[in-house]
C-alpha cells in the first residue's frame, strides 16, 4: 500500500479535527492511539493508527476515497467546535483540504 499524502485530517475520540502537514509530523504530534477515532489523507483515503503511547504509526486502510464522509465530519467539527465559522468551500477535494486549518501554521 502507498504512503498517505499530506495533509492528514485526523479526528479524536470526541471527533475534534486536527490537520497535520504530513505523516511524520502527525505521528510525532499524536500521543495516545486510543484517543484516535479516524482520519484521512489528502485524497480522502481512510487511515488507521497503531502503536503505543507516544509511538504511533499511521497507514492507509484502503485505497478507496471516502470524500463524502470527510466532508460530513469536517462540517460536523465546524458546527460543534467552531460555531459561526464555515468549513472550506473548495470546488474539488484538493481545494477543500487545502482550506483546512493546519496545526501550528
Amino acid at each position: 500500500m502507498t504512503t498517505p499524502i499530506g495533509p492528514l485530517v485526523l479526528f479524536d475520540d470526541d471527533y475534534h479535527m486536527y490537520v497535520l502537514p504530513d505523516r511524520a509530523s502527525a505521528e510525532a504530534w499524536w500521543e495516545m492511539p486510543d484517543e484516535y477515532a479516524l482520519g484521512f489523507d489528502a485524497l480522502a483515503r481512510p487511515l488507521r493508527m497503531a502503536g503505543e503511547p507516544h509511538q504511533v504509526t499511521l497507514e492507509l486502510s484502503g485505497d478507496h476515497s471516502a470524500e463524502a464522509e470527510l466532508h460530513r465530519l469536517v462540517a460536523d467539527h465546524y458546527q460543534r467546535f467552531l460555531p459561526g465559522q464555515a468549513p472550506p468551500q473548495g470546488s474539488d477535494l484538493s481545494e477543500f483540504v487545502a482550506g483546512l486549518p493546519v496545526e501550528g501554521a
